[in-house]
């Protein structure tokens, strides 16, 4: 069974409940052998108050793990002693960021198979001195890669972004020729990863209607238009830019397998 990195995410937020939550899940075990990677004071009174039948199990790396239902495995990774229950400190910044470099760690020495993220506070992370705006930033420095998107995978849906966590104003000027005929590089790498031999990627436009032929803007012709036939010419098969409330749905009913 594949073993799997569950970094708590914030102390103060929701991340060590959901966390526990989970590993209360039958479901979970029987798709990997989770191991936390936090801290035990945070835990140890989360489960308290959440009242389940688990017991903590404090281990040392992923080799001495033995999963059993109804035992949390952790392996501790910076202490804090106390923390703020719904509330961002620069403590609990350090602490988070403190986790997830050690589930990359371990990922990187193939220790673990994966990392699973809980959620964790960006206000906390500046707080802390930190320059990352989330986990996917933090990953892409961690593990020295220079191409690197998100992509959210719910349902039918996958969904691969151009650009993430900037102010919406910045939006425009931040989409290019080049950033997203990167993008539409990653799609189909990540269509390879998931079994897709045929896949049908599509990518969405920036502007109502897709800018109606630059009446509502003028992205899609000078810019994400560009990208597309660049990337056509590589092989990729590609389409659009469509309508954003049109494409989503197709790709929802299974018309389109990953939406730039």
């Amino acid at each position: 069974m594949k073993k799997l990195a569950l970094t708590m995410g914030d102390p103060g937020g929701v991340g060590p409940e959901i966390i526990i939550k989970a590993l209360y899940s039958s479901e979970v075990r029987r798709y990997c052998a989770p191991i936390v990677i936090g801290d035990r004071i945070v835990i140890e009174e989360v489960l308290n108050l959440l009242k389940l039948p688990l017991k903590l199990k404090i281990i040392k790396s992923p080799e001495e793990s033995e999963p059993a239902s109804g035992t949390i495995e952790l392996i501790v990774s910076g202490v804090i002693k106390k923390f703020k229950k719904g509330q961002p400190t620069a403590k609990s910044g350090r602490a988070c960021a403190s986790y997830i470099k050690k589930a990359v760690e371990l990922a990187l020495q193939k220790q673990v198979h994966g990392i699973v993220t809980a959620p964790i506070s960006k206000e906390a992370l500046k707080m802390a001195g930190f320059a990352w705006t989330g986990h996917t930033e933090m990953l892409a420095e961690l593990t020295h890669t220079k191409d690197y998107a998100m992509m959210l995978v719910g349902g039918p849906l996958r969904v691969i972004l151009v650009t993430i966590h900037v102010p919406l104003k910045r939006v425009p000027a931040l989409i290019t020729k080049d950033r997203a005929l990167k993008t539409i590089r990653l799609a189909k790498k990540a269509c390879d990863m998931f079994g897709i031999k045929s896949p049908r990627i599509a990518v969405a436009g920036l502007n109502p209607h897709a800018g109606e032929a630059g009446i509502f803007g003028d992205e899609e012709i000078k810019k994400i238009i560009p990208a597309v036939e660049a990337a056509k010419k590589e092989g990729i098969p590609v389409s659009g830019p469509y309508p954003p409330d049109t494409i989503f749905h197709k790709a929802y009913k299974g018309e389109i397998d990953i939406v730039v």
